[in-house]
């Protein structure tokens, strides 16, 4: 076999895992948005005042949305701005969240009930951040618009989440649910 012919062979090999390799992280991400949907229309029997906000990159499900009837309308969180909060956050992988898909919360009766070890005080208190580029995508379009008491779930596929990179106990590809209890937003700059 001449030198070209076995090139073009080599090329058009790899050529085709690649084309195999996207269909199959098309396929992943897929399913993973059936997960959310599911878990979404779940959420949203339970809790009939659950508002649903999408955005093709995140879904964000406000849950017992009814605190502009008693506080009034409130600040959202802007993009720049900071916000203060609780979270955890789960690996999706069905309908549901579990303790099993903990892989981190800032929680610690959360914790607790996961079994972790609570000796790291320091992990277990307010966060807060800054909505900008160093959130992943999904994080960034779910916590936009957010306002301050929400209690929600960002829900978004490993797509916009942190890709094919293992992050921690975090999985590569993982399609993730970060619950959220908002504190507080500041969008002064």
């Amino acid at each position: 076999m001449k030198k070209s012919s076995v090139i073009l062979l080599v090329c058009l090999t790899l050529s085709g895992i690649a084309a195999c390799s996207r269909e199959s992280l098309k396929a992943t991400y897929d399913k993973q948005v059936g997960f959310i949907e599911g878990f979404i229309s779940a959420q949203m029997k339970a809790d009939t005042n659950a508002t649903l906000f999408h955005n093709g990159k995140a879904y964000r499900l406000t849950l017992h949305d009814t605190l502009d009837r008693v506080l009034g309308p409130r600040e959202t969180l802007l993009d720049g701005g900071k916000v203060s909060l609780y979270y955890a956050c789960y690996t999706l992988t069905g309908s549901s969240l579990s303790a099993g898909n903990l892989v981190a919360t800032n929680v610690k009766d959360i914790a607790r009930q996961a079994g972790w070890n609570l000796s790291d005080t320091l992990r277990y208190k307010l966060d807060t951040l800054t909505l900008d580029n160093s959130l992943v995508s999904g994080l960034q379009e779910g916590l936009r618009g957010v306002r301050q008491y929400d209690e929600c779930v960002v829900l978004f596929t490993g797509e916009f989440g942190f890709g094919n990179t293992e992050r921690g106990t975090i999985p590569a590809r993982s399609a993730l649910a970060y619950l959220f209890w908002i504190e507080n937003i500041d969008n002064e700059k």
